[in-house]
């Protein structure tokens, strides 16, 4: 008796191998699809990442120039009074009756920091 090869032989064998060659290739067509998909999507992420650190960048720039710009159009502060001509004022002012010794000295004693 002869012996048949090991294996399956026949429209049976030829149809099983088919089907895993088909397989093995739909599955390898997949990975190879998602790993472009994600690689496509890390992409768009990046994009939008950099796109949003510029606005934010755009904005942060726009805010100190409107700071800038308040700042140069307000006011100086007023220079902080002169002590001796403050106390000639009060001097005046109780010369002329408006205030009385006591004013006076408490009005100085304030200004001088006693």
């Amino acid at each position: 008796m002869a012996r048949r090869p090991v294996g399956r032989g026949g429209l049976l064998g030829t149809a099983a191998r088919t089907a895993v060659v088909a397989g093995t290739a739909t599955a390898v067509v997949g990975g190879v699809s998602r790993h472009q998909q994600g690689k496509a999507e890390e992409a768009a992420q990046a994009q939008a990442y950099q796109e949003q650190q510029q606005a934010a960048a755009m904005q942060a720039a726009a805010q100190q120039a409107v700071a800038e710009q308040t700042a140069a159009q307000q006011p100086a502060a007023p220079a902080a009074p002169d002590p001796v001509a403050e106390i000639q004022r009060l001097a005046d002012m109780k010369a002329q009756g408006i205030l009385t010794d006591e004013e006076f000295a408490a009005a100085k004693a304030k200004l001088l920091g006693i």
